[in-house]
């Protein structure tokens, strides 16, 4: 059997992404990203419904979370980050505890979100 190998897309073709970091405000210290992450994402969901939420991409980046900073970054369609950074405004809490997300930067590149915003 013969294998065939898909070409891949051409960069002009590709999803364009942006890496939104972003920093919760909260009494309250999260050690993992697992529940922050969880109630951005259904904070976005009720925002963007399910079809803005599929054409948006979002994808949170759990091992890019500074528990000592309350920070994190998730990365996002271009044309959609300033969807997503409206839907951060809508979260007052997280697992019971009062809470604050917001945004603090978008950039093109994951390491460049790293150095700026989780350092």
């Amino acid at each position: 059997m013969v294998k065939t190998k898909i070409k891949p897309l051409l960069p002009s073709l590709r999803e364009k992404k942006r890496y939104l970091a972003y920093e919760v405000l909260s009494d309250y210290k999260f050690n993992g990203a697992f529940h922050v992450n969880k109630a951005i994402l259904e904070s976005a969901k009720d925002f963007l419904g399910n079809l803005g939420m599929a054409n948006a991409g979002i994808l949170t980046l759990d091992n890019e979370w500074n528990p000592n900073l309350q920070r994190g970054v998730l990365r996002v369609n271009n044309k959609y980050a300033s969807y997503l950074k409206a839907s951060l405004v809508f979260i007052k809490s997280i697992e019971g505890k009062d809470a604050m997300v917001r945004s603090i930067g978008a950039s093109g590149i994951l390491k460049k979100a790293q150095q700026k915003y989780l350092n």
